[in-house]
């Protein structure tokens, strides 16, 4: 069993934890809203964006384009190559975040026959490579704070493999953040954008449009598609980033309060205990004076028991030292 001594350094270890744990807890908090705030500011012009491809595609429902699922080359091909954007944490300490990623990743690979992986955080880019995933070569990005400048990067590097038909199907792993205590993995066919999505609703606002009307778009319909295209997928790729890294945080944040009660808890049982053990050597040095005490009233009637009886044997041999002169 631990002495007091063992029992105060593990007591001050816990509480030293403690600190970091709760500040943590604090810096996690600040970034989650941080992120919650970007998201909110960007979701205009994503909202603006979509909704000019949706009116693109309804005043040209008939338009065919490499970014979108009625390109051609559709028709005729059997075995769709995949790029998979998984997108994880830069550091550990936030739960089963990044575990939960992975393992919706790792299903979507055994499904696929031919693919690429292309992940965004340390984490899955360890992980990944390490397990013999084609994880692409030139490809590593961080997952903290994510900005727009890393984003275009990351979906103009996607853009430019799809138009190249090295891609023919791309997809983000992310992590969708339902609420402070909850969160679930998503999966989104970033490329090519489904048509029906963007026509189906515009169809149920306006019906089908007129054939004897028209629209006149500058440089071309394809032109403007091209680009709105590239924006959405910009802007998805933003969102998706920033929602994961809310989530990272959130679930970081969870999992160091859960640290803090559970240090909370050890320093409890750690108090008990090192206060059973100071009363157990407080009873024993009081133990021990008493039973000392003890034997010294007990040494000191013995000593005086044989004073009485070192009298009395002086005595009787004084009076038979008279008997024998007298």
């Amino acid at each position: 069993m631990a002495n007091t001594t063992e029992i105060q350094n593990r007591i001050r270890s816990i509480r030293d934890t403690m600190k970091i744990t709760k500040a943590m807890y604090t810096v996690s908090s600040m970034k989650v809203q941080k992120a919650k705030k970007n998201l909110e500011e960007t979701m205009p012009f994503f909202s603006a964006v979509r909704k000019q491809i949706k009116d693109t595609l309804y005043n040209f429902p008939t338009i065919r384009h490499l970014y979108f699922d009625n390109r051609e080359s559709d028709d005729r091909e059997l075995v769709k190559r995949k790029g998979f954007i998984v997108v994880t944490g830069d550091k550990g300490m936030a739960g089963a975040y990044n575990l939960n990623v992975l393992k919706e990743a790792r299903k979507l690979f055994s499904e696929a026959e031919d693919y690429k992986v292309y992940p965004v955080g340390e984490v899955g880019w360890h992980a990944l490579s390490h397990e013999g995933y084609p994880v692409a070569d030139d490809f590593h990005m961080p997952a903290n704070n994510p900005n727009i400048f890393r984003v275009r990067a990351i979906a103009e590097y996607v853009l430019d493999a799809y138009s190249q038909e090295q891609l023919d199907e791309v997809y983000i792993v992310y992590t969708h953040m339902v609420n402070s205590l909850n969160e679930e993995v998503h999966v989104k066919k970033l490329l090519p954008l489904p048509t029906h999505e963007f026509l189906a609703g515009k169809r149920k606002e306006k019906g089908m449009p007129e054939e004897d009307k028209w629209v006149l778009i500058e440089p071309s319909p394809k032109a403007v598609l091209e680009n709105l295209a590239r924006n959405y997928v910009t802007g998805y790729l933003y969102g998706a980033l920033t929602e994961s890294f809310a989530a990272e945080e959130s679930a970081r944040m969870m999992a160091m309060q859960t640290a803090t009660q559970n240090a909370e808890l050890m320093l409890a049982e750690l108090s008990i205990q090192f206060n059973r053990l100071r009363q157990a050597a407080i009873t024993q040095e009081i133990t021990e004076v008493i039973g000392g005490a003890k034997a010294l009233r007990r040494k000191k009637i013995k000593a005086k028991q044989m004073a009485v009886i070192k009298k009395q044997d002086e005595a009787k041999a004084r009076m038979n030292n008279e008997r024998k002169e007298g």
